[in-house]
């Protein structure tokens, strides 16, 4: 317990990180990325922008899973249930109450949040593969709730959320551009968190509980504040989508697209760079488009490739990155 308490007391922020070098190459490929992503949508058109601009969107809707993983330790697969209450939320305020797209947004987020706070407070108690199951439970409930509360959601055929920000920019480049920056902010809100001392007393919930309640953070009450930060940032993510495709329905928050948010984490070592956001988005939103012609062995291809991937993210990159570290430290 002492050892722990010493762990802690040495985590929190007193002095200047002396790990200055790899934060600096992180930084500087972060900015390499956001330059590049910037200017991104002036080289392409069409459908094409669409895409670039639907992987950035899902993107957050994935880190939402990712930030909950990293600092609970547990998995979701019922993220799609706050992405759309993000995305619905955005919708109905806009198109039927007239609200300011952006305010509509803003609220959605919150909204988000209450609903993550009413999921999180009963299953305080859960961990593991029974949290897995309520949130299963969750991800499953989503579809046929909107159909139910049809009158308010539009059915099957869902939302228009017909709605521009700029006038003076043309929709396309809105969209892309309102994406980008959105991904933007929560990527910094996200690292400003991880090093702030309340950051660094929920990581210590999740790895040295006890510790942490000899400093006045409780496990239960650092699950709560993850799962909430997780809903806001599915609800953000939400939000985005729906502006992206400017429409919203049930077939985009099935199970299986929860399903595959996850896959996307996985895929991206669960990063929270820019880089990683974007790598994570670029598997959800685009593989299936470079996969839809091969038909019937589609799922295999995808599941070879997710097989691939993942042992190359866990086994055999950081085994290269450990012996380039070596050859340059030596």
């Amino acid at each position: 317990m002492s050892e722990a308490v010493s762990n802690v007391a040495s985590a929190l922020p007193t002095q200047p990180s002396t790990r200055t070098a790899p934060r600096s190459k992180e930084a500087l490929f972060s900015a390499v990325t956001l330059v590049a992503l910037a200017l991104l949508p002036f080289g392409v058109e069409g459908f094409v922008r669409y895409a670039l601009t639907l992987m950035l969107a899902q993107g957050i809707c994935a880190l939402s899973g990712t930030f909950l993983i990293r600092y609970s330790g547990e998995v979701s697969i019922g993220q799609n249930f706050f992405i759309a209450v993000g995305a619905y939320a955005s919708a109905i305020l806009t198109m039927r109450y007239g609200v300011p797209f952006l305010l509509s947004g803003a609220i959605a987020v919150a909204l988000s949040v209450v609903a993550g706070l009413l999921f999180a407070f009963p299953s305080r108690g859960l961990s593991g593969v029974y949290l897995s199951v309520v949130t299963l439970a969750l991800g499953l409930a989503a579809p046929d709730l909107l159909l139910h509360f049809s009158e308010f959601t539009g059915g099957v055929e869902g939302l228009q959320l017909d709605t521009a920000i700029l006038n003076a920019m043309p929709m396309d480049l809105q969209q892309y551009y309102f994406a980008l920056a959105a991904l933007v902010v929560t990527v910094f809100v996200i690292h400003r968190f991880r090093h702030s001392r309340i950051g660094l007393m929920i990581l210590t919930a999740r790895d040295h509980p006890h510790a942490a309640a000899s400093f006045g953070m409780k496990a239960s009450t650092a699950r709560l504040g993850v799962v909430s930060l997780s809903a806001a940032i599915a609800g953000l993510g939400g939000m985005v989508f729906a502006f992206t495709t400017s429409l919203v329905s049930p077939n985009s928050f099935t199970f299986w697209s929860s399903v595959i948010l996850l896959v996307g984490s996985v895929v991206s070592n669960y990063s929270v760079r820019i880089y990683g956001v974007v790598v994570a988005g670029a598997f959800v939103a685009l593989m299936p488009q470079l996969l839809s012609s091969y038909g019937q062995i589609t799922p295999m291809i995808y599941g070879a490739l997710l097989l691939g991937i993942t042992l190359i993210a866990n086994l055999g990159l950081p085994a290269l990155l450990r012996r380039w570290r070596h050859k340059h430290h030596a």
